[in-house]
Parts: structure tokens; C-alpha cells; sequence
């Protein structure tokens, strides 16, 4: 019996990443791969790249650095390690990968990796394999699908990807440069794909996409189908209890997606919604089109139709032009809105981007100046958002065990994550937790079934 090759994926970056790093697993398992977390014992190592943050390509070639290494001292050892770069990097930048890695036996883009098992033999026979072209037929159709044993051993929250791609152009981003135009995956194929993991203990689905509320996949009626009526239909998926979705743009809001978070108890009511910038001339040189009062008044639509909704977001700080003024009505912008968490960066400049030729620019210790300052606010309104929650019962779903022996953590709505002392067989349940104090980022709490089974028996003792 052939023994297993050993397969080891290093991703970064974005959700979508996660879910492609999952799916290559799916693929590569009946070539004869199996997951190892070492890079160093693996036959095959692939990088699954992100090109959005700072920096996203110097931090490949500094591992690829490392990894030429490992696959020298494998092949004294007789082993024939292969390297593949996958994702975005690779997308934009595959010929200077090439270039400067002659380590690389693979480079493949974000649209092909259902292609691995013969790029991998043609690297074999060839020397090397480049695809970073955008296939016209759906990369969906040819992925293996996974493995109940692999659906299993991943837990009980899941991403399903059903959305690539984006027609925003925003001046700062690479992603229709690297990921392609906007595609919706039909309904039907997306339904298939939920009802097998939650028919294998998936509980919770984040839908996924560079721009998911921009879906418009065709349904079983032929009809174009919006997010909206993607979420209601989904759930109806016995097994499924919990539903999120993530990244969205604000011009894509409409009305059936406000009236989803109104009438769905399976729809969490968190949603991460960037902005980028409160102003306007930003947001204009951003190539947004939308204003910061267009980004309040999607804002309340949401929060007349869920009066519990709370929201995250991303921000760009230091953007090319950005003028002190234009700040200040980022953070004013923050402090009307209230976030329960964010995210900020400062600019960097992405080649083949409109935005990295803007002149411009903002020194790199007034950009450092203005993400801590914004920073600041974002983590106090994050913290006080969290604290509200001590000494209140909140719904917790159960994911697994956590470092300390005997809690079991999981998360509430808000994506908190809880912990408790329970045992493992509440692992994929949703249960209400009672808060008793916060540590960081952490809740810990009890299972409020324990503590009112205990209450009659300390009324007793009192009343004796």
C-alpha cells in the first residue's frame, strides 16, 4: 500500500483564503495527500497568498526563503518536496515569482487551484507549471467535494463560498485585478453544498465573497436571486441554526437583505459593513460611490429593522490626500455610528492600482499618528460594547474545547467567544450563558440551566 504524501498549507489573508485552503485539501485528498502541520515533513507545501495587506509579497519571498531550505535538506533525505504559490500574490505576480523563487515548482491563481493535481504532475514532468489565467468554466463544478470525516474534523461552523469577485474598482484594491468579476454561484449548487455539512454537524455558516451582498445567483424558479432571498432559503436547511455572511459593500443594501436580518431568528444580527473613510473627498478618491450620510442611512435601515444589530467595519487611514480634516470626519463618523469592533490600516500602495499612483501622499508618522488615535476609539467602543454584556443570559453556540481543561468555549452572536465549565457533549449546541466577566476579548460565564439548578437548593439552605 502506498504510503500517504503529506500536504501542508500556509494561508493568509482574507476568509475566502480559509474556505480555498479547505477546498485544495478536498482536491488533493484522492491524489493521496494527507493535512500535516509541519512544512518541514510535508511533500508538497502551498502558500496560500493574500495581496491586500502591507507587505503581502515580501512576506511570501521571506518564506519561500525558508522553505528552499526544507526542500534541500528533504532531498539529501530522498524526498522530492514540491512548493506551489497559490492565491492572489500569485494571481498578480506569478512572472516575479518565477523570477526571484526559482524554488517554486507551482504558481497557481485563485480561480484555478482545482487545477493542482496536473499542474503538480506537469512540475514533475516539465520542470515547472504556471496557470493564472481566468478559466471561463466555474472552478465550483471540478472541486472534489469534501470527505463527511473532513466536514467533521473541521467543526461545527463553516464558510460557503457564494460570490467571487468584484466590479467595484475601488482606487486601493487589487482584488478584481486578482479575483476577476463579479460570479454568483447558483442557488442550487450552494443549497447542495449546505445540506452536506450540516447533514456532517456544521451548525453555522458564514456565506462568503469579496463583495457577497452583491450576489445575484440563479435559482431553482430561473429567477436571479439576491442574498436575501439566498439567506431565507437556507434557512429552512434542517441542522443549520446560525447564518452569517461577510464582506459586504453598502451600495449593495437592498431591501431584501434588511428585510432578511428582520424576520430571520438563524440570521445573526452582526455585519461587518466597510467604509474606509468618513469623508467624502476620500471616499470619492477611493472610488467608493457611496457618501458617508448614503453609509448612516444604511446604517438605520439596518437598525429600524433589528434593533439589536451591531456592526464592524473596515478603515483606511493616511489614503493619498487624506488631510487632517478629512480624519476627523473618519472619527466623528466612528462616534456617531458605534461599532462593536473594526478594523484599521494604514495605506499602502498595491501596484497595477489607480490609487499607487496618486502623489499625494502622508507621511508615514502622521498615517502612525492617525491609526493610533483611531485605534483608540475603535478598541473603547469595543470594549464598552462587550462590557454591556456582563451580568446579562446571552445564546451561545458551542465550538470545542478550550486550552483549559474543562471549559468549553464557543461564541454569541457577535462572534464573542464565551467560556464556560460544561463538558464536551454541549460541543454544537446553543445554550443560554450567563456573563460574569470579561477578560480582553473573552466572556466568561455559566450555563445558566446550572446556575438556576443550584439557586432552589441555596434558597433552601437559607430558608433552614
Amino acid at each position: 500500500m502506498t504510503p500517504p504524501r503529506k500536504l501542508h498549507i500556509k494561508s493568509y489573508g482574507c476568509q475566502m483564503n480559509v474556505y480555498d485552503a479547505q477546498r485544495m485539501v478536498d482536491t488533493l485528498a484522492p491524489e493521496g495527500f494527507v493535512e500535516t502541520g509541519s512544512a518541514e515533513e510535508a511533500d508538497l507545501v502551498i502558500l496560500n497568498t493574500c495581496h491586500i495587506r502591507e507587505k503581502a509579497s515580501e512576506k511570501v519571498y521571506s518564506e519561500l526563503g525558508r522553505l528552499r531550505v526544507a526542500k534541500d535538506e528533504a532531498a539529501r533525505e530522498g524526498r522530492a518536496m514540491q512548493i506551489a504559490v497559490a492565491g492572489c500574490v500569485a494571481q498578480a505576480e506569478g512572472g516575479e515569482i518565477t523570477r526571484r523563487a526559482p524554488v517554486v515548482d507551482v504558481v497557481v491563481g485563485p480561480q484555478s487551484y482545482h487545477h493542482l493535481p496536473e499542474l503538480l504532475k506537469r512540475a514533475r514532468d516539465e520542470g515547472r507549471a504556471i496557470e493564472t489565467e481566468f478559466p471561463a468554466a466555474d472552478k465550483f463544478g471540478f472541486l472534489a467535494q469534501p470527505k463527511p470525516d473532513a466536514i467533521r474534523a473541521r467543526g461545527i461552523s463553516a464558510f460557503v463560498t457564494v460570490q467571487e469577485g468584484c466590479d467595484k474598482f475601488c482606487t486601493f484594491c487589487v482584488v478584481p485585478y486578482t479575483r476577476g468579476s463579479e460570479v454568483s454561484r447558483p442557488v442550487a449548487k450552494i443549497v447542495d453544498d449546505v445540506k452536506r455539512l450540516a447533514d456532517n454537524g456544521v451548525r453555522e455558516l458564514t456565506l462568503i465573497g469579496q463583495n457577497v451582498n452583491a450576489y445575484h445567483g440563479e435559482g431553482p424558479d430561473g429567477k436571479t436571486w439576491p442574498l436575501g432571498r439566498l439567506l431565507e432559503h437556507l434557512a429552512t436547511i434542517p441542522g443549520i441554526a446560525r447564518l452569517r455572511y461577510s464582506t459586504s459593500h453598502p451600495r449593495d443594501v437592498d431591501d431584501s437583505l434588511i428585510a432578511a436580518h428582520r424576520d430571520l431568528a438563524a440570521l445573526m444580527p452582526f455585519v461587518h459593513l466597510p467604509v474606509q473613510s468618513g469623508s467624502d473627498r476620500i471616499l470619492a478618491a477611493m472610488n467608493r460611490k457611496h457618501t458617508a450620510d448614503d453609509y448612516r442611512r444604511v446604517i438605520d435601515r439596518f437598525r429600524t429593522a433589528r434593533q439589536d444589530i451591531a456592526f464592524s467595519s473596515d478603515f483606511i487611514v493616511g489614503f493619498p490626500g487624506e488631510s487632517e480634516q478629512d480624519f476627523l470626519a473618519t472619527l466623528a463618523l466612528v462616534t456617531q455610528i458605534g461599532y462593536a469592533a473594526a478594523y484599521s490600516f494604514k495605506y499602502s500602495a498595491r501596484p497595477g492600482t489607480p490609487a499607487a499612483d496618486m502623489q499625494e501622499t502622508v507621511s508615514p508618522a502622521e498615517m502612525d499618528q492617525r491609526l493610533e488615535r483611531l485605534q483608540e476609539l475603535i478598541d473603547s467602543q469595543q470594549s464598552a460594547f462587550n462590557k454591556a454584556a456582563i451580568g446579562s443570559t446571552v445564546d451561545v453556540l458551542f465550538e470545542r474545547p478550550a486550552r483549559k481543561d474543562g471549559q468549553i468555549v464557543g461564541r454569541t452572536a457577535f462572534l464573542q467567544p464565551a467560556h464556560v465549565m460544561a463538558s464536551a457533549d454541549i460541543i454544537g449546541q446553543i445554550l443560554p450563558v450567563r456573563i460574569d466577566s470579561l477578560e480582553r476579548y473573552s466572556f466568561l460565564g455559566e450555563l445558566a440551566t446550572a446556575r438556576n439548578a443550584r439557586e432552589p437548593a441555596l434558597s433552601q439552605a437559607i430558608g433552614a
